[in-house]
């Protein structure tokens, strides 16, 4: 088990420079199986998400080869077998191995994807897009069979605009014989950050970024380089480090408009900034003005930011409301702000928080990814230490974060227990 120890109190200074994005990478990954050739993705964090993908890859028999951010798939000899739960359960993100399996091999046999426990995440989406394009479902327990005679393009309206059921859907079309529409389609910047290494590749996808996406199924998938986006949770998360410690601290590498939703509410609270085109530079402001904040696809507030946003709302005066309409269970975070002093009440999908309140370090538990990247922000800024077991959740998530926290003068640490 690995901690993360902080002094908190320390202003922050200089740059940081973001990632690839986590939420694209793990998708991209899985989605060169389709490729029938060699690919190159640039801009790979190194997470132990991109580890446990790496696994799977290597089990099924592709060759990889990772170097400084930079990860090449030769899968031109994989075999097409059983993903076992042993490997699948490491990370959600396992189950776009379902959809390019399927794809390819018109069959795919795998275990439920595993991941942060933050609530209901079914994949009942992915599977109505299989299933519109021809494929049949068997659920044994906690397996899935999936095949298909023949996969052919169909018209798949998703329930809810879901990342991952967008991005299934998607790999499967690809391959299938004529046109696909997705209708109420994920807008995410990482749902185009995946149409576009598919068109990379010689697929014909069109509309990514908005609600209606159009694919027209093509035989073969040639080789390409495609690139990570900069990872906008991120990006997001220290620049909410700066919001609450920050002297000019500056965040490189970010593409603003997709931050644009946390930007606006940190302008709403009164924090100063300076967006460039590629960077924003952040400072600390006393007197914040209380908010309200509701968690919705994008371009709506991120969830995946709902919970570190959390730590600079008991810095504002009065009471802040915030509405998780995603997850059901994304507040485990609250119970050890509490610990450290925050004044947070929880009432079904909604907690209120009144502030400023003082926090003062203690030991707490990091419950998932990004309840644990709340808990290094609370700490950032406590009065003593902070104790934070359970950190592998924020290693799945953010590269290089206690480095990147002690280059702009945090005093964090690392250990192992």
């Amino acid at each position: 088990m690995k901690q993360i120890i902080i002094e908190g109190g320390a202003p922050l200074s200089g740059t940081i420079k973001i990632s690839g994005a986590k939420n694209s990478a793990v998708a991209l990954i899985p989605a060169s199986l389709l490729c029938d050739e060699k690919v190159r993705i640039d801009n790979i964090p190194n997470i132990s998400d991109i580890d446990a993908l790496n696994e799977i890859l290597e089990y099924l028999g592709a060759t990889v080869r990772r170097t400084d951010g930079t990860i090449e798939i030769d899968s031109t000899n994989i075999v097409n077998k059983e993903i076992p739960e042993t490997i699948s359960r490491k990370l959600r993100a396992s189950y776009y191995f379902m959809s390019a399996l399927l794809g390819k091999y018109k069959k795919v046999e795998m275990y439920f994807p595993g991941g942060c426990s933050i609530g209901a995440r079914p994949i009942d989406q992915t599977l109505k897009g299989f299933k519109e394009l021809g494929a049949v479902v068997v659920e044994e327990g906690n397996k899935y069979t999936i095949t298909a005679e023949e996969l052919r393009g169909g018209h798949v309206y998703l329930d809810m605009p879901s990342v991952g059921a967008t991005i299934n859907t998607m790999l499967v079309a690809v391959r299938a014989r004529g046109k696909t529409i997705i209708e109420n389609a994920a807008k995410e910047p990482e749902v185009v950050n995946v149409a576009t290494f598919l068109n990379n590749m010689g697929a014909k996808v069109t509309g990514a970024g908005t609600s209606e996406i159009r694919i027209t199924g093509v035989d073969y998938l040639k080789g390409c380089f495609t690139e990570v986006i900069p990872d906008r949770i991120e990006a997001g998360t220290y620049m909410i480090a700066g919001a609450l410690l920050g002297n000019k601290l500056k965040i490189d590498n970010v593409i603003p408009e997709h931050v644009e939703a946390l930007s606006l509410k940190l302008k709403e609270m009164g924090i100063p900034m300076e967006i460039g085109s590629d960077y924003i530079v952040i400072s600390k402001k006393d007197n914040l003005k209380k908010v309200n904040v509701k968690t919705l696809g994008y371009p709506g507030f991120p969830t995946d930011l709902q919970q570190p946003l959390t730590t600079l709302l008991t810095q504002c005066t009065g009471k802040s409301v915030l509405e998780e309409t995603i997850y059901e269970n994304r507040f485990q975070n609250v119970k050890f702000l509490n610990d450290l002093g925050a004044n947070i009440e929880i009432s079904d999908r909604k907690i209120y928080i009144e502030g400023p309140t003082k926090l003062v370090g203690t030991e707490v538990i990091a419950t998932d990814l990004r309840a644990g990247a709340c808990l290094v922000l609370a700490g950032l800024l406590a009065d003593g230490k902070t104790t934070i077991n359970e950190v592998e959740h924020v290693l799945r998530g953010y590269e290089n974060i206690v480095d990147k926290l002690t280059s702009v003068g945090a005093k964090i640490t690392l250990k192992d227990v």
